[in-house]
């Protein structure tokens, strides 16, 4: 598909809206960890910003997301809620976890969505959402707007991920696209 910043290519033959849609997401996903290559296990962790926000504790928040989203599409649950609990530590890389195995959970984690998605007969199919404290009322989505929300997640964190980047070491992620080796 033109229109992209990485040579994605889908393991799996979908066409029309599926395609556009599922390419587009696994190329942002794709430019996100342009802006992690290189990075170490410690520079994962560390804090460049005002923010608490760390390279690692994006990629974690990231395959969280990644995994909700499609135990959401595979539970469909109607009564679900979110356990704030879980959230806790999901912008933070825990002692006993690694920059590295989160990285490829959001791999993995992204693989299975996509996959389910390509797999489903249409996008306008209604999936109940967990209620949370920042959407107390049920609302039914469709497969469509769940990922183009997953885009939109994807998005802006990769903008917060550049800005930590940057003032981790300089790297701009644009300027890495163009210069760095392919993501394999």
């Amino acid at each position: 598909m033109a229109g992209t910043y990485t040579s994605v290519t889908l393991p799996f033959t979908v066409d029309g809206e599926k395609e556009d849609l599922l390419t587009l997401i696994a190329d942002q996903r794709e430019l996100f960890k342009v802006t992690l290559r290189g990075v170490t296990e410690e520079q994962a962790r560390k804090r460049t910003t005002v923010s608490e926000l760390t390279l690692g504790g994006l990629v974690k928040h990231l395959a969280i997301g990644e995994q909700s989203t499609l135990e959401e599409l595979v539970e469909r649950d109607d009564t679900a809620e979110f356990d704030m609990s879980k959230a806790e530590f999901g912008y933070d890389l825990r002692p006993d976890e690694t920059f590295a195995d989160w990285l490829d959970e959001y791999d993995r984690a992204a693989a299975a969505l996509d996959a389910y998605v390509a797999g489903v007969e249409s996008l306008d199919e209604l999936i109940p959402q967990m209620t949370a404290p920042w959407q107390p009322e049920r609302e039914w989505w469709t497969i469509r707007k769940m990922m183009l929300h997953k885009l939109r997640e994807t998005a802006h964190h990769s903008g917060h991920a550049d800005i930590i980047r940057e003032a981790l070491d300089g790297q701009s992620t644009m300027a890495a696209l163009y210069t760095g080796p392919e993501l394999s």
